[in-house]
Parts: structure tokens; sequence; C-alpha cells
């Protein structure tokens, strides 16, 4: 197994810009002391950095609407046997995350699963509720979890009738399931929006020093936060409106372009 890790991401269709992709790397890159690998699996490599080691998505008997319905059904590609020779620690992001601070972190935890618990404990000051898999930010030893793979081979309608989505799929045949500590990855949404209605008018809050990575799940998405003027980012009844100053210092630093 190589000794170099991994940082592996997936960009396919059109929702996320060449620049998410550029913008991940570069904080990758300002968050790390250490050597590593930065990948992405994609359909269209235009625009990426020339530094940006891509390759194709594996193919797992997906149609076209397979690719872009619900359930994000593409990631489940990640544990092929022999994906493009790549082997070692891998560390996959989300294009929608924010890397901050303290990467090299993420892989010294040597559990075979190790991925953030999204669960409704996932706020402030945490909870008691059993933990949830999430699929956003989490690490693996590539190669070493076929059994994902061709469980969801072996009848693809009766999973996808089965679970919502992927992460919830992976969540119960990943062969193990340990979880990062408290505070490195933390929810835009439940950790730094502003209360309702204050949202409308009340910039959301920064993310506490500690904090390693922030995740975007859903809605909205950094780039969403860039625009100025009078621009609702949120989804009702939360009203979010206006660019995110923090937001902004974050994206073009990392060499992302405003719209």
């Amino acid at each position: 197994m190589s000794s170099v890790p991994i940082v592996l991401t997936m960009k396919w269709g059109t929702v996320f810009s060449p620049d998410y992709v550029n913008v991940l790397y570069n904080a990758c890159i300002a968050a790390s002391r250490k050597e590593f690998r930065f990948v992405c699996l994609t359909d269209d490599a235009t625009g990426l950095h020339t530094e940006i080691e891509h390759y194709s998505i594996p193919g797992i008997g997906l149609t076209h609407q397979e690719w872009y319905s619900k359930g994000v059904w593409p990631k489940i590609a990640l544990y092929s046997q022999d994906m493009h020779n790549l082997d070692g620690r891998c560390l996959f992001i989300d294009l929608d995350m924010m890397v901050l601070s303290d990467l090299d972190s993420f892989f010294e935890l040597s559990e075979p699963f190790v991925t953030t618990d999204m669960g409704p404990s996932w706020r402030p000051g945490g909870g008691t509720a059993p933990p949830e898999a999430g699929t956003s930010i989490f690490a693996f030893n590539l190669g070493q979890e076929r059994q994902i793979l061709d469980r969801f081979l072996s009848d693809k309608a009766a999973v996808k009738t089965k679970y919502i989505n992927e992460q919830q799929f992976v969540g119960e045949h990943a062969s193990s399931m340990a979880y990062w500590p408290p505070g490195w990855v933390i929810s835009f949404k439940r950790w730094l929006r502003q209360p309702i209605p204050r949202d409308l008018f009340i910039p959301p809050r920064r993310p506490p020093p500690q904090t390693k990575i922030l995740a975007f799940h859903g809605t909205p998405r950094p780039a969403d936060l860039l625009k100025s003027g009078f621009n609702l980012w949120d989804r009702f009844p939360h009203m979010g409106n206006g660019r995110v100053d923090w937001v902004v210092d974050y994206w073009q630093r990392n060499g992302g372009r405003l719209p």
C-alpha cells in the first residue's frame, strides 16, 4: 500500500464549476504540512488546475438518469477494487466543503472507515442520539471496502428502494465505522446560521477557531454566499441574504473567482 495518502473528490455534471475543485485543492495545500496526492474523479476535467490528477469515474452500471437522480449513487464507484491503480489511505472530501486547517490530522486515524456523525447530535453541545454516518468527509483504504460496491451491484433496484441515499447505504455496509472527534467537522447550517428571522438581516457566524472542516451539506453551497446585493441563498423558512465576507475571503484566497 502506498505511503503517500490521497485526497480524493468527485465532479460530474454542471452543478459544481471547476472553481470548486481548484479552491478545494488550494485549501488542502494550505492546510497541510505533509505530502499527498490530490485526485479528482470527473467526467470533464476542463478548467482544473494543472497539478490536479484527474481520472474518469468508474462505471457501475448506472443509467444517465440515475447519475442525476437523488441519492448521489455515483459515489459508490469509490469502492471499486482497482480504481486507476490508486491505492493507500484516502480522504474523500465533497466539493462543497471548506477546508480550514490541520488536514493532516484526518490521516492520523487508522480505523478502516472514519467519517462524520451527521445525525441529530451534530450540533453545538452534541447530544446522546445514535450516530448517523455521513459521507461528505471520510477516510478509508482504497480497494478495501469492495463489499459496499458488490452489495450495490447485486441488486441496484432493491438498494435504491430501501435506502434514501448513498451515505445511508454506506453507513450500513462499511466494514466498520468510526467518527471524527467532535468539533473537527461542523455544519454551516447547524452551527453558524442565524435563527429565523434574524438570518435575513444578520450574517452567519464565523467558524470557531478549532474547526478543521466546515460542511455545506444540501442548501446553501459556498458559491451561493459569494453574490453581492440582495441575494437570498437559503431555503424557506430560513432566508439567508447577501454576500458573506468570510466565505468570500476563503474563496478568493484559494483561487476562486467571484460571480
